[in-house]
């Protein structure tokens, strides 16, 4: 294959991993946003007080993180053993399904305590879809490409994110603004997940339009079946010779080692500080995208418009800098910038909440933008870093768990922990504080990670 050839199949897998990811994360997002502005009042008995049925809204949200990790282990499991290609669109497939059915829940005026156990139930598998999910997308791009590109190619995979909560909050924006608030309450919120079914017919392409990454048939080769060149040959020239009955018990032993167990017989440290590099990311975009919405809205009384047009126009921007992220990690390494995006994060957590309580929208979304560009010095090289951990035979199962489990520590509970802090102590200095401490552990937990990208062969795609 020609070096263009190349570059063009490259971008059309990292282009299609990235529109995957954004979709589903598009799906992802528009359930925390009606969980801070919809489901408190849909799914929960009238008579909770309101900082209950909040805290109750966020706790079904925070079920999705919760079975993350789960998604991964699976997931990664299926990834490692039968390809990135094939986990992939089976977790888009499921997240597609899933969030429709939540747009066709009845409410708890309807159907009582089943309606909230129902969107448990849903949102516990669109926790485990997109654990499965980064994984898949993230592998298909960075093994298909070149080795001094492989934060570059990344990226596309990370800019899924902002670019899911644009069109996320763009979509409820558009459909709050067509129809009245009273219609939307009603059946309006239904709407914006009742189009991801669009997210099937993506699944649908990736089965059937990409290719396996080629590192992955190399060490793999058993989940494509025997060769072209291997029909019908003679069964003795296809199977085991005679002498080899028996031989080495212990590499037939180690063949059939399942990916998960190996990941965490032998790089479980690598899984651990990967969660910690990851819970400041999380936590710092989750307590962005969600508490502080509900915390503007319902505290400060800052109409819904304003803080969603911040969010939005605060994810839009983190789309060229994560890019750009990717692309210096390549050629400065990625530890350091992750860890100037940490302390800079961790700084900005005191002035993010001052900025918002001022009621000013443009020193809302400036105060949300720069926490969105500070958190894209970490999660822009993030892919390709822990990509680079794991030996390309169990990656899946060790780049997804990783990230899942500090999708759990950092995502999961925040916005639950950031409003019982509030609650607590009638102040957001406290939740700051909570923000930096999350920051100084992913700060340390690059230090320690800061020797351990090893896996990734140089020579690959060059």
């Amino acid at each position: 294959m020609t070096a263009g050839k190349k570059t063009a199949s490259t971008t059309k897998v990292a282009t299609t991993a990235g529109a995957a990811a954004a979709i589903e994360w598009y799906d992802f997002f528009i359930y925390g946003t009606a969980a801070a502005l919809v489901f408190p009042a849909k799914f929960f008995p009238a008579d909770l007080p309101p900082l209950m049925a909040q805290i109750a809204a966020f706790s079904t949200f925070a079920v999705g993180f919760i079975v993350r990790p789960l998604g991964g282990i699976l997931f990664g499991h299926l990834g490692d053993m039968f390809g990135r290609k094939r986990a992939l669109s089976t977790a888009l497939l499921i997240m597609g399904i899933s969030t429709t059915c939540i747009g066709l829940l009845p409410t708890y005026d309807q159907a009582g305590l089943l309606a909230p156990l129902a969107l448990v139930l849903l949102r516990f598998a669109q926790g485990l879809a997109v654990g499965g999910q980064w994984g898949g997308a993230a592998l298909m791009a960075i093994e298909s490409a070149p080795a001094n590109r492989r934060g570059y190619y990344g990226s596309f995979v990370q800019i899924g994110v902002p670019v899911g909560l644009v069109l996320a909050n763009t979509v409820f924006l558009l459909v709050s603004e067509a129809v009245s608030p009273a219609a939307f309450q009603s059946w309006g919120w239904r709407v914006p997940f009742l189009l991801s079914v669009v997210l099937v017919l993506i699944g649908s392409y990736v089965h059937r339009r990409l290719e396996e990454p080629e590192e992955f048939r190399k060490v793999r080769p058993e989940a494509f079946g025997p060769k072209p060149e291997a029909v019908g040959a003679k069964p003795e020239a296809v199977g085991p010779k005679p002498g080899a009955v028996g031989a080495k018990p212990e590499a037939a032993g180690k063949a059939r080692e399942l990916p998960l167990t190996k990941v965490l017989r032998e790089h479980w440290a690598d899984v651990l500080l990967a969660g910690g590099a990851f819970v400041a990311n999380n936590t710092c975009f989750y307590i962005a995208i969600t508490y502080i919405v509900a915390y503007g809205t319902a505290t400060l009384g800052i109409a819904q418009e304003t803080m969603l047009m911040a969010v939005m126009t605060a994810s839009g921007m983190m789309l060229p800098v994560l890019i750009i992220c990717g692309g210096i990690s390549d050629r400065y390494g990625r530890r350091g910038i992750f860890m100037i995006g940490a302390v800079l994060s961790g700084l900005w957590a005191f002035a993010l909440f001052p900025l918002v309580e001022t009621g000013s929208p443009l020193l809302i979304t400036l105060a949300i933008a720069v926490k969105m560009l500070f958190i894209s010095m970490m999660y822009g090289p993030q892919a390709a870093l822990f990509a680079e951990l794991f030996p390309a035979d169990v990656r899946y199962s060790g780049a997804s768990l990783g990230y899942q489990v500090g999708s759990v520590v950092g995502g999961g509970f925040a916005p639950i922990i950031a409003t019982a802090l509030y609650a607590h102590y009638q102040s957001t200095l406290s939740i700051s504080w909570y923000l930096f401490a999350m920051c100084a552990v992913s700060f340390f937990s690059i230090v320690a990670l800061s020797r351990r990208s090893r896996h990734m062969p140089v020579e690959h795609g060059a």
